[in-house]
């Protein structure tokens, strides 16, 4: 089977040696291990370290049976921004044009966002007659209405009515829908304006828990040791790692380091990563010692610190999209077995209630973060219990080799069922 992965925001196998693969690069990997064909369709645009991997469309080879096409675009610097609209459109044109010149593939996955790619992919589909299954990771363009104030949406709807257009159709004539929880499977199906069929499902997000080669493991350790984290400490530490941009409330998390610092509390908060806002936070925390910014960390790091905090933060301003997805560092935190505070409402609110693996705090309400966080560092016992939990879970429901194992053969599922009714047809 030859299968076209169409997705844009991912790191790439090539980028760097220690990158956390995610859910495309880990079922491009999958894919080609069980003798599959591999074409992944992305930007020469590194999303994350916002600079370009190349500056013209050029092919990649992981293996022989694994090619990446780097399609090359204008560059942005902030996620919300009329250059990244332009990225996407222009990629979207530029695939237009090269598909033609490549194998037919016999399956294509291709994630929304983007809508412009989802939609050139759709309809190349339907031209070639290949199956096209679109994976939701993004209410777009829904939330673009949330940036705006209440008074505006009605205006800014109407602006937005040629993407409302495109997923509309996008997802219409696509053969199935899957979503990264059920409820974007629900959104994806809902724009396509038709009932459920069999072939659309939810894959959750899911992470992969492998350790890092030992020689990560020791420049990591030393990573840390540089920015004094170590067991030696037996310091609490709160870990974060993502981008900070505007769905993160890390000003809540500042306040509440503030305040614990105050009072004495042995609780350090360990930010990493770096986005639109990150100066600005940088700046917001000077003169509070209980906060580190070691910047972007890579795979080793993060797997590092990860088990060397008692607990992972989840800021996320509760919007409409956040509040129906459970984020990639949830899924994450509950690898290491680390307990989750989050300010999230919804599916992930719910996950951890369920599973008691995790609690939730109010939106900007830093005083319950101080609780919260206090409760946590008093209560050894209820915090190795939540962690046991979130260990649980993490094995029952979100290990990468299970999750896009699924995925593989559903694929292959849905290829095999697109053949039969070729045969049907040519019978006819």
């Amino acid at each position: 089977m030859r299968v076209w992965l169409i997705t844009v925001g991912e790191p790439l196998p090539t980028d760097d040696a220690n990158n956390r693969l995610l859910r495309t690069g880990f079922l491009a990997n999958l894919l080609y291990e069980k003798g599959h064909d591999v074409l992944w369709w992305t930007s020469s645009y590194d999303h994350n370290k916002k600079k370009h991997r190349s500056h013209a469309d050029t092919t990649l080879a992981v293996n022989d049976r694994y090619h990446i096409r780097l399609l090359h675009s204008v560059g942005y610097k902030r996620n919300v921004s009329i250059q990244r609209l332009i990225n996407h459109y222009m990629i979207a044109r530029k695939f237009i044009k090269s598909a033609g010149f490549e194998k037919k593939p016999d399956i294509i996955l291709c994630s929304l966002p983007t809508l412009e790619l989802s939609l050139a992919a759709v309809e190349y589909g339907r031209k070639e007659q290949i199956p096209v299954i679109l994976d939701m990771r993004d209410m777009w363009p829904d939330i673009f209405e949330n940036v705006f104030p209440l008074w505006s949406r009605k205006f800014v709807r109407l602006l937005l009515l040629p993407m409302f257009q495109t997923v509309r159709s996008a997802c219409k004539n696509a053969t199935a829908i899957v979503g990264i929880t059920q409820d974007f499977v629900d959104w994806g199906v809902n724009h396509a304006g038709r009932s459920h069929s069999s072939f659309d499902k939810e894959f959750p997000l899911a992470y992969s828990n492998l350790t890092p080669s030992h020689e990560a493991m020791l420049e990591a350790a030393k990573f840390w040791e540089r920015h004094k984290v170590n067991k030696e400490n037996k310091e609490f530490n709160v870990c974060f790692f993502g981008y900070m941009g505007r769905q993160i409330e890390l000003e809540t998390v500042i306040e509440a380091a503030r305040k614990l610092l105050a009072q004495k509390r042995k609780i350090r908060f360990i930010l990493c990563g770096d986005g639109d806002q990150f100066s600005q936070y940088k700046e917001m925390a000077r003169g509070c010692d209980n906060i580190i910014f070691p910047g972007w960390v890579g795979a080793p790091e993060i797997w590092a610190l990860m088990r060397l905090s008692s607990a992972g933060l989840a800021p996320y301003r509760s919007s409409k999209d956040f509040q129906a997805s459970l984020p990639n560092k949830s899924i994450e935190y509950l690898s290491a077995g680390l307990p989750i505070i989050s300010s999230l409402k919804g599916a992930l609110q719910q996950l951890l209630s369920v599973h008691d693996c995790g609690i939730t705090y109010d939106n900007t309400d830093s005083d319950q973060l101080v609780k919260t966080l206090k409760d946590l560092y008093d209560d050894g016992v209820r915090l190795d219990i939540m962690s046991g939990n979130a260990s649980a879970l993490y094995g029952e429901r979100f290990v990468s080799e299970k999750v896009y194992g699924h995925m593989v053969e559903y694929l292959e599922a849905v290829y095999e069922n697109s053949r039969n009714q070729v045969v049907l047809m040519d019978g006819k």
